[in-house]
């Protein structure tokens, strides 16, 4: 799904993964999620990765033991022995740096580590006393509306809430549905998601990375853990990537998709933030200049104009008024 991706599992091949019922289809608290995060990145790193000599010999766990880490670090091993039981509150930015320095954390799961951190315990406010957006300012439409290139905005749990008509018309598929679109139900649940994505596992493994680091960001999001929990039901396939605790910001990289109108598209993606938008985030795609993925949007922008010629928004939202949730824009057909 990207360049890059979710970073591949090092260390000991047979490093295990925390069991199906420790994932947030629990709900899994940011304590337990703070040692299963700890426990998988040490089983990433093997002694000799992390510079160590002189300890060979027969070891019962992948990876570093604990008190190797914590040798590395510059804490006692009671103490890191500590956080990595979940006991996280109050531990000093120099402390959370040393362990990430130890681990080898990039910087995606290095903040993640600080989220889960900032918020252990999480903060004492109701399930769903700040959902998630599901609409954007009408100059926002108009931004989008007025770029030639595919764009769409999407919240933190995932949920497509605005595109311009090529934006649409590229995610087709995943606006082929009368409820809100969702990349991360598109991806996981839907038989159609194998063939449009032509790296499959890849765009699978990035979307859990993804959806792990919203959670650490604001693990009281009860709308995004009502759909990791829907997702571990649902999905095997799910359950498996959910349990690798990898983490990953949705930046910049390349993707390659199956469109079924105009065929295989290579096209690079970069992600903007919204600052005045909590947790949105708009997403353009473009395909380099003299390929066959460019002549491919110049038939994909055909095509959407030819099926849409009122721009995309549903008969009874007059101009000026975002459709609602169940009033998704509908795609080109």
């Amino acid at each position: 799904m990207t360049a890059a991706g979710p970073r591949a599992r090092r260390g000991h091949p047979g490093a295990p993964r925390p069991a199906a019922d420790r994932i947030y289809g629990g709900v899994m608290s940011t304590k337990d999620e703070v040692r299963e995060f700890l426990i998988s990145r040490r089983a990433n790193v093997s002694p000799e990765q992390a510079g160590l000599t002189g300890v060979g010999g027969e070891r019962r766990v992948p990876g570093l033991r604990r008190e190797e880490v914590a040798m590395i670090a510059g804490v006692s091993p009671d103490y890191y022995t500590r956080l990595e039981r979940g006991n996280i509150r109050g531990a000093s930015e120099s402390v959370l740096n040393a362990i990430a320095r130890a681990l080898q954390l990039n910087d995606v799961e290095r903040e993640y580590l600080f989220d889960l951190a900032r918020t252990a315990p999480a903060p004492a406010r109701s399930r769903g006393e700040r959902p998630a957006l599901r609409s954007v300012r009408a100059s926002v439409q108009r931004v989008l509306d007025n770029l030639t290139l595919p764009a769409l905005v999407h919240n933190a749990n995932q949920d497509l809430i605005a595109a311009n008509l090529m934006g649409r018309a590229l995610y087709a598929p995943h606006y082929d549905t009368p409820h809100q679109p969702n990349i991360a139900r598109f991806v996981f649940l839907d038989p159609r998601a194998p063939d449009y994505y032509v790296d499959w596992p890849l765009a699978r493994r990035t979307t859990a990375a993804v959806m792990r680091l919203e959670a650490g960001r604001d693990p009281l999001n009860g709308e995004l853990t009502a759909l990791i929990g829907e997702l571990s039901t649902r999905s095997p396939l799910f359950r498996t990537d959910w349990a690798d605790h990898d983490v990953h910001a949705h930046r910049t990289g390349v993707k390659s998709f199956r469109h079924p109108e105009v065929g295989p598209l290579d096209v690079s993606f970069d992600v903007f933030e919204m600052p005045g938008e909590a947790g949105l985030q708009i997403v353009t795609y473009s395909p380099a200049p003299g390929t066959r993925s460019a002549d491919a949007f110049a038939l994909l922008a055909s095509w959407a104009a030819t099926q849409e010629p009122d721009g995309g928004r549903p008969d009874d939202a007059p101009e000026g008024r975002e459709a609602s949730p169940d009033e998704a824009p509908r795609p080109p057909r």
